[in-house]
């Protein structure tokens, strides 16, 4: 049941959807989610002007369902993974002139009851992009092995794009009309979340986060483990598109200078044996030789890629 709380929320977001230039939007995309994607639907569209599904080449009733509850479809022909689906949303939304969109999962752990707290800084102008985080002060019954796997990402992702955030992975999520025109991602996986974090940087986006609660009662859909390791690669594939002169010059550094340090090792050995260790010193002189090549590699694709992007 919605609060009288949420209920005046709700109202205050239509009336606000409705003075501005265009509607308001929930995007769903949605990969065999019939379980959940009633319940979602019917929950969401009290608090936005349409609900917009985009099934991802389900096998299921997830389409069907969808359409049932009064969500328009936008069907893919086969399983093109989040990022094409999002992109599908997205271009329906640039369409339509909406003035913000909503992006939240299919599966029901979001409750779409926090809407209208995920689109107020997109409606009052404060912000391009709203992130709706997991990990400012509300409880939840978040696995603690899922906690740990989310802040490690983050961590990860945070430093990479500059764009500091507590939840990086959350796909709750609010966009402006500016920020839908702007972003298009080319990530495969389930790294657009990460993504986004970088073109957020590159276009100049403002940013904030908001609380929101979650439900992680139904088990996980995939193997933790295996999900975050996709995540990480994807996150690296993109530290490696988007920042080349971080993705190999850190790692360049830190190599070269463990060969430096293992050739003074090998100096001061020598100065006080007078026996040269041959094997470690061409350890050491492959390490530098190893590290100046990757941070060679970083500055020329960082250069072409100024050039690229200029």
């Amino acid at each position: 049941m919605v609060s009288i709380e949420h209920t005046q929320d709700t109202q205050q977001t239509a009336a606000e959807s409705r003075q501005s230039t265009g509607p308001v939007l929930a995007i769903i995309p949605a990969y065999n989610e019939d379980r959940f994607i009633s319940g979602v639907v019917l929950k969401a569209q009290p608090f936005v002007d349409e609900v917009i599904v985009i099934d991802d080449g389900s096998m299921d009733q997830t389409a069907w369902l969808a359409e049932k509850c009064g969500a328009r479809v936008i069907r893919q022909p086969h399983n093109r993974g989040k990022a094409a689906a999002v992109n599908a949303g997205f271009a329906v939304a640039r369409e339509l002139k909406a003035v913000a969109v909503v992006m939240l999962d299919g599966d029901g752990q979001h409750s779409p009851a926090d809407i209208p707290t995920v689109l107020k800084p997109i409606l009052s102008g404060d912000a391009d992009i709203v992130v709706g985080s997991r990990f400012l002060g509300v409880t939840s019954n978040t696995p603690r092995s899922r906690i740990f796997g989310q802040h490690a990402l983050t961590v990860a992702t945070n430093l990479a794009s500059g764009v500091p955030l507590t939840d990086s992975q959350t796909g709750f999520r609010a966009l402006s009309r500016q920020a839908v025109e702007k972003l298009a991602f080319t990530t495969s996986g389930f790294s657009l979340e990460s993504e986004m974090q970088f073109l957020i940087k590159d276009h100049n986006l403002k940013v904030c986060e908001v609380p929101i609660e979650v439900n992680y009662d139904e088990g996980p859909k995939r193997n933790p483990i295996s999900h975050g390791l996709q995540v990480l690669n994807g996150i690296l594939r993109i530290i490696g598109q988007n920042r080349p002169l971080f993705f190999f010059g850190v790692p360049g550094l830190t190599v070269m200078l463990l060969g430096i340090l293992g050739g003074l090792t090998v100096i001061d050995s020598y100065n006080r044996s007078q026996r040269f260790a041959i094997g470690s010193g061409l350890i050491s002189i492959t390490l530098v030789i190893l590290g100046m090549l990757c941070m060679f590699t970083g500055i020329i694709l960082h250069t072409i890629r100024a050039y690229m992007t200029e």
